[in-house]
């Protein structure tokens, strides 16, 4: 695997890269990298776009950043394992945390989802993919993760695929071995959705539906109570761990 360079600036450029191409910049990159880098004419950076992998890309322009010129890949593109983070949505600054956490851990998508404790009425879309780009770019991460709209939990229970595993992480489960537990589900599902409630905890009739489930795993995260955002962490990381590409494996 072609190694990474954490010292040369990142940028996600929504537009094909190949050698030779020529990308304009948006205002704001264009801020970013003059203003705040201070990078002119001639520097270096990375570019991708989620689709054709890592580039080396010189920047042009007189006054100021206005364009990126590809010059080689640095590195093929390459995939997310198949998990979705699904979850209560938080409030500003939390949730903004856990999407840039989710992103970091490997989530390929996320999936907000309303119960009747969420604590968030509204959730900002837009924000969220803002900060699944700029996870991205800050972590070496090659592959855009896909950000849904906010749906009632019902309903995006009965849209999903019943062929993926559902692990459900439920603070009122008996408290077991989670790496053991994961084991035991290596091969029950088609992909593995990862579901995070909020922090009043699932209603009793919620609970009830997820529990009737195809294909669900129960989960406890330990005997300590998490938040939700702590939660997040430690069910990714498990599941990566366990079932997911930290140990290469599916």
């Amino acid at each position: 695997m072609p190694s990474h360079d954490f010292r040369a600036p990142r940028l996600f450029v929504d537009a094909p890269l190949a050698q030779d191409a020529r990308i304009p910049l948006d205002r704001d990159q264009s801020n970013y990298l003059g203003n705040v880098l201070r990078l002119a004419a001639g520097a270096e950076v990375l570019a991708f776009n989620g689709r054709d992998g890592e580039w080396q890309a010189a920047i042009e322009g007189r006054k100021r950043p206005d364009g990126l010129v590809i010059l080689q890949q640095t590195r093929p593109q390459d995939g997310l394992p198949d998990v979705a983070y699904v979850f209560a949505p938080l409030k500003h600054a939390r949730l903004d945390y856990m999407v840039q956490k989710a992103i970091e851990m490997g989530a390929a998508a996320l999936h907000p989802v309303l119960t009747r404790f969420t604590q968030a009425s509204r959730v900002n879309t837009e924000r969220m993919r803002a900060n699944v780009v700029e996870a991205a770019e800050q972590c070496g991460i090659l592959s855009i993760a896909t950000v849904a709209e906010p749906v009632p939990l019902e309903r995006y229970l009965s849209q999903r695929p019943a062929g993926r595993l559902l692990i459900f992480c439920d603070e009122a489960a008996e408290v077991q071995n989670p790496v053991q537990s994961l084991q035991n589900a290596r091969e029950a599902g088609q992909g593995i959705d990862v579901l995070i409630g909020p922090e009043g905890g699932f209603a009793e009739e919620e609970r009830a539906l997820l529990l009737r489930q195809p294909k669900i795993l129960r989960l406890a995260l330990g005997p300590r109570i998490m938040r939700a955002d702590t939660a997040a962490v430690a069910a990714l990381a498990l599941v990566q761990a366990v079932l997911g590409d930290w140990g290469n494996a599916s």
